[in-house]
């Protein structure tokens, strides 16, 4: 546990854990602690000899998780956790071990292992679920009442779905429920590649996932005082998405900041406006977005409702045959009128083109065109020296304030891939 210098008023200690499955920023203790270990990944100062860059490599990054915690003593502090394996190891000093039975483990894991390798694809796969059945009653799971049950008993009569007890939120809290801490404030956050499937990015807070955790994290904090985990499809009071166009190959919306494009590999259910269409349009469950736009940015959402109709928009893009154009708020003065940014991200091409469209005494709206799609490449290249200097206003990330996102995907020009005729659509900003 390492212990807040200084240690918070009482007035800043939560009294209530809010629900680990609640989108949103996190408490302000939680964020203190998560940016601490974030500082950290930077560095590369986790733990000596450990390499991290197997974090930066295609798929290779994960989730990493804070528990505000008090202890018998009043003090207040916080655990650290990753999900998983970090560097090919289970354990590492200062953070929140698993959940499994070591010794138990190792009675047979690794001859399963071995097993496994011998053996064809058919009865590989069938071996594979007996062994993670095995697997899963070698974790016990631990609940604020003093309680325990194996992980297998949670999930009942189906098999845990792979993974389930190795998160970052369950081995946070099975630490502080064996150390006798009280839990207060929870934040987990994803460091290194985006997953291939893209939809989590580097420093970005999400919640616990459904698939893994939605069995687990109810039953550990029984006994414990927290918020009421929010309706599956959807948060209360979100603004809806308003339909631009539609026909019967595509759908374009009007995004509202706060709202996730893609709901995530281990939460298919999750609030987002690919789940809200494909509930609005059933006979359309293959719908697919063309371009995902991070959560905090609002603006035009193109979504192709076959998978050809997908491929021959994403060629569009990539040939530079198709448009989009962003609007943004800048803190700060830019320098020039016009211009390029190409700034590599994470050793990809990036390039980015801006044009000042309006100028106040201490900010600076600019239009952006991406011509690459990387994650935060526009609010990167906003806020970076090497770009233009000048981060987004409202961005939490690169630009150290929360006060909304003022990015906003205003116009989108394409070819319609089915009937070749050109669209120009175009949405204003709600800044």
């Amino acid at each position: 546990m390492t212990y807040f210098e200084p240690q918070p008023a009482p007035a800043q200690v939560p009294v209530r854990l809010a629900s680990p499955f609640a989108p949103g920023p996190p408490h302000p203790l939680a964020h203190r602690a998560a940016e601490a270990l974030r500082l950290q990944l930077r560095r590369g100062e986790l733990a000596s000899g450990l390499d991290l860059g197997a974090l930066d490599k295609p798929g290779g990054g994960k989730m990493f998780g804070v528990l505000v915690v008090s202890a018998p003593d009043g003090r207040v502090g916080y655990l650290r956790a990753f999900s998983g394996m970090l560097g090919g190891k289970w354990r590492l000093d200062g953070f929140a071990p698993p959940l499994f039975d070591a010794a138990a483990r190792e009675a047979f894991w690794p001859a399963g292992e071995a097993e496994l390798r011998t053996l064809d694809e058919h009865l590989r796969a069938e071996r594979s679920r007996q062994l993670w059945q095995q697997l899963a009653s070698t974790y016990i799971i631990p609940n604020a009442r003093g309680e325990e049950r194996p992980l297998g008993a949670l999930f009942a009569p189906k098999p845990p779905p792979g993974g389930a007890g190795d998160c970052a939120a369950p081995k946070l809290l099975g630490h502080a429920y064996r150390h006798h801490l009280k839990p207060l404030a929870l934040a987990e956050f994803w460091w290194g590649a985006p997953p291939l499937t893209g939809e989590r990015h580097a420093g970005e807070y999400y919640p616990a996932c459904r698939a893994k955790c939605g069995e687990v994290l109810p039953y550990m904090l029984q006994g414990l005082s927290v918020d009421p985990a929010p309706p599956l499809d959807g948060a209360p009071g979100q603004e809806e998405l308003r339909l631009v166009y539609e026909d019967p190959w595509l759908l374009v919306v009007d995004k509202p900041r706060g709202l996730l494009s893609l709901p995530g590999r281990h939460s298919p259910l999750r609030d987002s406006a690919l789940v809200r269409l494909r509930r609005r349009y059933p006979e359309a469950p293959g719908s697919l977005v063309v371009h995902a736009l991070d959560a905090e940015t609002s603006g035009l959402l193109l979504v192709a409702r076959d998978r050809e109709s997908h491929a021959a928009l994403q060629r569009q893009f990539a040939r530079r045959e198709a448009d989009r154009r962003h609007v943004a708020w800048l803190d700060g003065h830019v320098a020039g009128d016009q211009g390029v940014v190409e700034l590599p991200l994470r050793g990809k091409r990036a390039l980015t083109e801006w044009r000042v469209t309006q100028r106040t005494e201490r900010r600076t709206q600019v239009s952006l065109v991406p011509r690459t799609a990387l994650p935060h490449q526009l609010r990167i290249h906003a806020a970076d020296p090497l770009g233009l200097g000048a981060p987004i206003v409202g961005d939490r990330l690169y630009g150290g304030n929360d006060t909304g996102l003022m990015l906003h995907a205003e116009a989108l020009s394409f070819l319609h891939p089915h009937t070749g005729k050109r669209f120009d659509l175009e949405c204003p900003a709600p800044f």
